[in-house]
């Protein structure tokens, strides 16, 4: 079910699914009701409240949205915060960087963000976007998970794509093993992160070179495993 998992507080935790959690996404063309078996199934090894998995409709942004009630519309946003902790908030990949970010609010209760990070959300500001809404909500002590993603070895780009990007991040700048221009994203979240004054995690795992997590790049059909943070009950 989780390729990653940790408690990372008194009650909260963050993981990262993989291929045995089966593909969680409801836009990649799998019939809706396995989907939605398989977000139940998750939910219940979360140990949570069915249906109370709180989704978004990723659209490459730097819009982040709060979470909302159990059981309404996703919103369209790359960034889902939870101001008092409370909403288990989920992002999906399979390629693009996937961050959990938690820090300490107002009365001691955590603030949680989780955000996709592709290559235009990146260069966009979607994480110091969502970095500000968690301080504008109160907190504090602000820690980041990097989850698994296609490393800077296996991303390669066309040379004006890596100069584009490199213009406005540094840190993504990289080259695959055969020497071709390349884009390492999750060194430029964390490079940014840092940058905000956020602890910060990374997860291994490339999803191109390991097939218990799903790449896009590997097979355009892929499902899309989710990055997760939570309070349990």
């Amino acid at each position: 079910m989780f390729w990653w998992h940790s408690r990372v507080g008194d009650n909260l935790e963050v993981g990262f699914t993989n291929t045995s959690a089966g593909n969680l996404a409801l836009h990649v063309g799998d019939a809706p009701d396995a989907v939605l078996r398989r977000r139940a199934a998750l939910e219940a090894a979360m140990g949570i409240s069915p249906g109370s998995l709180r989704f978004m409709n990723q659209i490459h942004s730097a819009v982040v949205a709060e979470a909302g009630e159990p059981g309404g519309e996703a919103p369209t946003a790359d960034g889902l915060i939870s101001a008092d902790g409370g909403a288990p908030l989920a992002v999906m990949v399979a390629d693009c960087v996937p961050v959990l970010l938690a820090g300490t609010g107002p009365g001691g209760v955590p603030v949680t963000a989780a955000v996709h990070a592709g290559r235009r959300g990146l260069l966009d500001n979607i994480l110091p976007a969502a970095v500000g809404r968690m301080r504008a909500a109160g907190g504090t002590g602000l820690r980041a998970w990097i989850g698994p993603c296609v490393c800077g070895r296996c991303y390669e780009v066309p040379a004006a794509m890596q100069a584009e990007s490199a213009a406005l991040l540094p840190a993504v700048t990289a080259t695959t093993r055969s020497g071709t221009p390349a884009l390492d994203l999750p060194a430029g979240a964390e490079a940014q992160l840092a940058g905000l004054g956020v602890a910060v995690e990374r997860v291994p795992g490339c999803t191109l070179e390991n097939e218990e997590l799903f790449s896009h790049r590997r097979s355009p059909a892929a499902g899309r495993f989710a990055g997760v943070i939570w309070r349990r009950p």
